[in-house]
């Protein structure tokens, strides 16, 4: 979406095919900064000349309403309001489509190996598992290709030894890795598996495991609840239209361009960085880093479907209904790239 747009038109500006221009909030809704200038810059040139030369080139794009120079050489735009808004409707029509871009096309990335990271015997390994699957699940996403590894196929464990008076009973292989596999098997016994896969899935590297106590939680302040609430309170918001005969259908970006300030806005704003936030975590093998984007949206679509544009029958409206089924299309792609579950309702 636009991320993933101003990502190729950065880059066209400054006469590049390939690369990261490092895009960052700037501050508002539709705002974006980039560092590329920094890289791009000569020695003995001024970065801000660089940014200008680029900002220029990309005003002519109909769709940016300011390209400007800002600090000691960032480059940064703003898209038209009429833009922003009209991903309510981009995004529901794009469908699982709208994470993916070209962020990372021509890079290649290995096939991990099929595996199901919550009956593995520790909590570390099931996360080292699970972020190498959910790796190349982005990076294809972004654009990156699959290549298929040679694997050694281990033979089997060889059957215990039988019982005697010089060894001892015997406790097989089997029976010591069910009781290693204790700690993830029954967290997803006492939580779910939807639940402890994200669990897992936000897990940065070396950190502590999570309490299963906690993940099974039906609260707010738990994510892996609150992501999943999230994508059913905008589907009931759906629901609830459709029984009252609403649903969406002719939209005007104008009348959502024009809430300045709003919860609105403010899910617009990150809705449009789902793209370059699925590219980044690929890039730097963190999809703990997208999770933490997707409990973001979830917060950002929970304050807004809670407001009385979207509670109150006289001021729900096509704008507001797209914008929902919007957020409910990011957060049911991010949660299927994470192999978790969309509930309607919770």
């Amino acid at each position: 979406m636009i991320t993933a747009e101003l990502r190729r038109a950065i880059l066209a500006a400054a006469g590049r095919t390939d690369g990261d221009p490092q895009l960052r909030p700037a501050g508002g809704p539709g705002r974006y900064a980039s560092s590329l200038p920094f890289r791009l810059t000569r020695p003995g040139q001024d970065p801000r000349a660089v940014a200008a030369g680029m900002a220029a080139r990309l005003e002519t794009e109909p769709w940016i309403a300011t390209a400007e120079v800002t600090g000691a050489g960032y480059l940064t735009v703003t898209v038209t309001p009429d833009a922003l808004a009209a991903l309510a409707v981009r995004i529901p029509r794009a469908g699982p489509a709208c994470a993916a871009s070209d962020a990372l096309r021509g890079r290649t990335v290995p096939d991990p190996p099929p595996a199901d990271p919550l009956t593995e015997p520790t909590w570390p390994r099931a996360r080292a598992v699970l972020a190498a699957q959910l790796t190349a699940r982005l990076a294809t996403t972004a654009g990156a290709t699959l290549f298929f590894p040679k694997r050694t196929l281990l033979p089997p464990l060889a059957p215990p030894f039988p019982a005697t008076k010089e060894n001892g009973p015997v406790v097989s292989a089997v029976a010591h890795a069910d009781a290693d596999a204790g700690p993830v098997v029954s967290a997803v016994a006492h939580a779910g598996p939807d639940a402890v896969r994200f669990a897992l899935a936000r897990m940065p590297p070396r950190a502590a495991a999570p309490e299963p106590a906690l993940v099974a939680r039906h609260v707010l302040a738990n994510p892996a609840y609150a992501v999943r609430y999230a994508h059913a309170a905008a589907a009931a918001v759906l629901r609830w239209a459709a029984a009252l005969g609403t649903s969406p259908a002719g939209f005007r970006p104008r009348l959502l361009a024009e809430l300045s300030g709003s919860e609105e806005l403010a899910l617009l704003d990150v809705l449009s960085w789902l793209p370059e936030r699925v590219a980044v975590a690929a890039r730097r093998g963190r999809p703990d880093e997208f999770a933490g984007y997707l409990e973001e949206l979830a917060a950002r679509t929970i304050d807004t479907m809670n407001t009385t544009g979207f509670t109150t029958i006289s001021s729900i409206s096509s704008e507001r209904l797209w914008l929902a089924d919007a957020a409910r299309t990011a957060l049911a792609t991010g949660l299927g790239l994470f192999g978790v579950g969309a509930p309607s309702r919770l």
